[in-house]
């Protein structure tokens, strides 16, 4: 693949052309050169006056005694004259000694030591002094209109230098001459920092249909002995960091022709009419270059539905551009090799027109990756790292559901950090898990000063949180509770992490989550007999979620089988534009107060009957402020139900004690380890943050 004249990325021209255009470039050291040579012709053909300078009271003194033959008056002011044969006898100057000088420059005329020059006062009146006395005199008036030119000219060829140098620094793009012209970057073979398919890990499915784009372009014949043709658009979709922009970076890797890259925005300006003619302008110089690929990133910038928030009568510049777009992708032939990919995380806003069959022939979709494809994923990213002996990539695996590939980049670079600040020598797997939970709940803050009181409150809250997660069967299981302050607004958190990702959920696994929000309130109730406000953000978790179970999942008996969101506008299936009565309104409030009143009275049974284990975690968190999956299960005991995550109790003969890192897997956690994704309903029902991992957090 790879080429004999490899080159480096490269700006394309206004002219299509690679490398330096026809025009030729003005040096802008010359315009110092130009200054400097007239300067230098000020110097040499415009001297100074001649003879040696006086002062003007010492000139009346020499007139009056004799010792001036004659003088010029130039301009009023500037005074030359000749010494008189008398200033000579008398002292007044001396003729210099003769040298045998052979200086061809050598001036000739009247003796030079017998001149003298000064500045008289203006509108000074000498005429009868020199009357009086002899002297003969001139006056002339000269224009030295060189030196004022030359000096006019000086500052605004210094503002014109200045200027020059300036709008060269900044982008060319921006000149006004090329306003219209693309601002696409062009890959033809990469030799440093290249990307290529063997660094994208955990997108088997997309790479095999990117791969077979580049493929296509290379053997096209494979595919069209078949009577296939070349896709004319593929369209990357996914969530943000889980690689749509890496895997275009490997395309351009791999592929063996030219690759033009740029941003939806690059065509976006404040002027009418800019954003088409770039449009056009891409597609010619791609048509020329065919076959090529062209990459379209965050094309939701130019995509978006037509129509919507545009003024009557106003020109939306976003639009044109839109409408240029899909004129050249239903324009060109698909036979020349020219590939339109994109990438955008909103596919829900874009215009129909541009996602049909025709233009983006093939939509791809990326997702969050499974716990082998996170597997892989660490794997890349631990390439260059300096790792201990303890360290298992499918427990970090098993412990970040929900992280995108740029979360797992994030964490270990984080891990790297931290283990640095420690002194350590290489990374170890306590560095990995304090990683994980500075990603998912804050940065520790154990400086900040809470009260005992408030302490005392957290430390049952969070208490009551694990116990609930502990002993029901469709919890999450428990890995570390903390009553140190992190984030922003967490006094303590609840880590919990799910066993293995899930595609669905079912009533009893949403009771049992519910449960485990209501913990820390119902924890507050039967300890100090009042609460907190520390439950905010648990009350609007559980009221989201109850809510979605009535009015969107079809699981509540009374009001049966339905669903009343519309996923294609979900923003107006409430509120104001709801398509239900008020009598159905009222019927949804009472079901999702039934729920969440069923699941309360289920929590205060189970933190009763486990009071005492209840008392015993917030004393001890009270002392150790952080417990983690060990301790819990000395306290707790072994988990009724529940499984545990894989690889977090080692056996005894394990050497990675000091981590909890497993040597081996039982045949139920092998079990637990197949692949699925996140479930479609945890999307729905949970926050950004509980992708990643169920976090309960106490906020002031």
């Amino acid at each position: 693949m790879a080429q004999n004249n490899p080159q480096k990325k490269k700006s394309i021209k206004p002219n299509g052309k690679k490398g330096s255009g026809n025009s030729p470039k003005f040096p802008t050291w010359s315009i110092f050169v130009l200054f400097f040579v007239l300067l230098l012709a000020q110097v040499l053909f415009f001297p100074s006056e001649p003879g040696n300078r006086i002062k003007y009271s010492e000139f009346l003194d020499h007139v009056e005694n004799g010792y001036v033959s004659d003088i010029t008056i130039t301009n009023g002011v500037d005074i030359t004259g000749t010494y008189s044969d008398k200033a000579l006898s008398d002292g007044i100057i001396s003729r210099p000694e003769e040298s045998d000088s052979n200086n061809p420059f050598a001036t000739s005329g009247t003796e030079q030591f017998k001149k003298f020059s000064t500045t008289m006062l203006r509108d000074d009146e000498i005429r009868p002094i020199l009357e009086s006395n002899n002297v003969e005199f001139d006056v002339r008036i000269e224009e030295d209109w060189f030196s004022g030119i030359f000096i006019w000219l000086i500052p605004i060829a210094v503002l014109i230098v200045i200027w020059i140098f300036i709008f060269r620094k900044m982008n060319p793009g921006q000149q006004v001459l090329n306003i219209g012209k693309n601002k696409a970057s062009l890959y033809d073979q990469q030799t440093e920092t290249k990307v290529t398919f063997e660094d994208v890990a955990g997108l088997q499915e997309a790479k095999a249909e990117v791969e077979e784009v580049v493929e296509f372009l290379k053997n096209p014949q494979k595919f069209t002995k078949l009577g296939g043709v070349l896709p004319k658009g593929v369209l990357l979709v996914g969530p943000p960091g889980t690689g749509k922009t890496l895997l275009a970076k490997a395309t351009a890797g791999e592929a063996s022709v030219p690759f033009f890259s740029l941003s939806g925005s690059d065509f976006v300006e404040m002027f009418v009419g800019v954003g088409a003619a770039r449009v056009r302008d891409l597609f010619k110089q791609a048509k020329e270059k065919a076959p090529c690929i062209i990459f379209i990133d965050e094309i939701d910038s130019i995509g978006r539905t037509r129509g919507r928030g545009m003024a009557m009568g106003s020109n939306d510049e976003r639009e044109n551009t839109l409408n240029q777009l899909l004129s050249e992708m239903d324009g060109f032939n698909s036979d020349k090799g020219v590939i339109l990919m994109a990438a955008t995380n909103r596919p829900d806003i874009l215009d129909s027109a541009l996602l049909r069959p025709g233009r983006f022939d093939r939509q791809i979709m990326i997702d969050k990756p499974d716990l082998n494809g996170r597997v892989e994923i660490l794997k890349v990213h631990t390439k260059k790292l300096k790792l201990g002996d303890n360290i298992d990539l499918r427990v970090l695996a098993s412990q970040t559901p929900g992280f995108a590939g740029a979360d797992l980049a994030n964490l270990c670079n984080e891990a790297a950090l931290l283990a640095a600040r420690r002194e350590k020598e290489s990374i170890a797997m306590e560095d990995f898990q304090d990683s994980i939970e500075k990603v998912i709940a804050g940065l520790e803050r154990k400086n900040k000063l809470i009260s005992p009181e408030e302490r005392k409150i957290v430390a049952y809250h969070e208490a009551g949180h694990a116990i609930v997660g502990w002993f029901l069967e469709h919890t999450d299981p428990v890995l570390k509770v903390s009553i140190v302050p992190r984030g922003l607004a967490a006094l303590g958190y609840t880590l919990q992490t799910p066993l293995e990702e899930r595609f669905l959920m079912t009533t009893e696994e949403l009771d049992d989550k519910i449960c485990a929000l209501l913990g820390g309130r119902v924890a507050e109730e039967i300890i100090f007999g009042r609460i907190s406000t520390g439950a905010q953000n648990d009350l609007e978790r559980i009221t989201k979620m109850a809510f979605a179970m009535v009015a969107e999942y079809g699981m509540s008996e009374k009001l049966g089988y339905i669903s009343l969101k519309d996923s294609q506008n979900a923003e107006n299936s409430y509120g104001f534009n709801k398509k239900y009565s008020e009598s159905t309104s009222q019927q949804i409030d009472q079901e999702v107060r039934n729920i969440v009143d069923k699941n309360h009275d289920r929590t205060i049974e189970l933190l009763k009957k486990h009071r005492s284990e209840l008392e015993k975690l917030a004393e001890t968190l009270l002392e150790k402020e952080v417990l983690d999956h060990h301790a819990l299960r000395e306290l707790l005991g072994d988990r009724p139900h529940g499984k545990y995550p894989d690889g977090i109790f080692e056996k005894k003969d394990s050497k990675s004690s000091k981590n909890g890192v497993a040597n081996e897997v039982s045949d139920d956690k092998k079990q637990a380890e197949e692949e699925a994704t996140d479930a479609e309903i945890l999307n729905e029902v949970n926050s950004p943050e509980e992708d990643k991992a169920s976090t309960e957090e106490e906020k002031e």
